[in-house]
């Protein structure tokens, strides 16, 4: 028997909230986070909109001279992690400290701190560079600062595979869990990379959407035949994560089971999955069958669902072979439609949506959804959320290189 994993506490940073309450009724209002970019003058890019965090104020979570010394996506982790901290009600006493870690996800780092140090050095010269330029920048500041921000001496790790981070980080904290090395761990992912170098680079690749500048909400379209590519967002989401025994002897409020992870690699091309979906699909079926489950069990897919024109037929093709005839039965969505994609954070934070679908009883909407493509025949929750019973819930993520994750949440029982 699989040592039992649970969720007690949620954080979100966010394009469409800064708390879990706030993003939570946002979701399920069918609202949208994108715009035109603010963090910069976007004019030389093609793509000139963004899913920003809006009124973020890191003193909320943080010291004033502690923030100065983080890049942005190391304070949106730190901030939703003290988000989850408080929601799981872990005070001293409850927890070692030396089995209690951190496993987040990144993939950018603080791409913002590197562009300003590179930019001082073409034009003073390296002595001019910010002298905290690498600790700033480097993926793996955000797991070491909320540790020492709540004193943790477990494991701090950082994995980084691509757009599949969060929801990977997410799982190795269950393995983790599971193995007996730990007994809470604060999970999820975190990124920040709305800036021109980042942008510009996406741009060059032909990822991002471009035909909706003037009309931003309506960018993000997953499955929609007027797709034309994602849109970056940034943000954070941060799970608590404990053994059930650790979490039934202090009284804890369990959200969720976390019960089932799955990866694989396509081995097959650096920015696009394999044209059949088998890597993807494997990688579902991996996590249902971590989680003791049928695909049958599942009634909701959070999609990773991209809005571009390569992913979003793939990944329908994915579903369909994990699910055989359930996926027709499934309700599909992508909250990328109304958040933005997140890169390394998405799963993380579509993981959260899912235990808060499971807790409601409510399947979000996939926004923009308004002319189908042919090649997208499943139920992906049109522009209007709807209620339902949900027991178990699945989210897959996929990212540059052939990563996939898959996670499974169901109902704590």
């Amino acid at each position: 028997m699989k040592k039992k994993v649970v969720i007690t506490g949620m954080g979100v940073i966010s394009p469409l909230g800064n708390d879990i309450d706030t993003f939570w009724k946002n979701i399920q209002e069918g609202k949208c986070g994108i715009d035109r970019i603010t963090h910069f003058d976007p004019s030389r890019l093609d793509a000139k909109i963004a899913g920003e965090v809006k009124n973020f104020d890191p003193t909320q979570y943080m010291d004033k001279k502690d923030a100065r010394k983080m890049a942005l996506f190391t304070q949106y982790a730190v901030a939703a992690a003290v988000q989850a901290w408080r929601d799981s009600g872990l005070k001293d006493g409850d927890f070692n400290p030396d089995t209690t870690g951190v496993i987040l996800g990144n993939g950018i780092g603080g791409i913002e701190i590197f562009e300003e140090s590179h930019k001082k050095m073409l034009e003073s010269g390296p002595d001019r560079m910010l002298p905290m330029t690498v600790p700033l920048m480097i993926m793996n500041e955000a797991a070491g600062n909320i540790a020492m921000q709540l004193q943790l001496h477990g494991p701090a790790l950082t994995n980084a595979t691509a757009c599949s981070s969060g929801t990977d980080a997410i799982g190795l904290a269950l393995d983790l869990i599971r193995s007996g090395r730990a007994d809470v761990v604060i999970t999820g992912g975190t990124e920040a990379a709305i800036t021109e170098f980042s942008m510009g680079g996406f741009c060059m690749l032909k990822a991002l959407s471009t035909a909706y500048n003037d009309n931003p909400t309506k960018a993000s379209r997953p499955f929609d035949k007027n797709r034309d590519g994602f849109v970056m967002a940034e943000g954070a989401g941060i799970l608590i994560l404990e053994s059930e025994e650790h979490a039934k002897k202090r009284g804890a409020k369990i959200y969720a089971e976390l019960a089932g992870y799955g990866a694989t690699a396509d081995a097959y091309h650096l920015t696009a999955p394999h044209p059949e979906g088998i890597g993807g699909a494997k990688a579902i079926s991996l996590a249902i069958q971590d989680a003791g489950l049928k695909p049958e069990d599942i009634q909701y897919y959070n999609a990773h669902g991209t809005s571009t024109q390569i992913n979003d037929p793939t990944e329908t093709m994915m579903v369909k072979k994990a699910f055989g005839d359930h996926a027709y039965k499934l309700k599909i969505s992508s909250t990328k439609s109304m958040t933005g994609h997140l890169i390394a954070a998405a799963g993380a934070v579509e993981a959260i949506v899912c235990v808060l679908a499971i807790r409601d009883g409510f399947f979000p909407p996939t926004i923009n959804l308004d002319e189908p493509d042919p090649a997208c025949d499943l139920d992906y929750v049109p522009n209007k959320g709807i209620k339902g019973t949900i027991t178990a819930a699945a989210s897959a993520s996929l990212g540059f290189g052939g990563h996939n994750g898959c996670l499974v949440m169901r109902k704590y029982e």
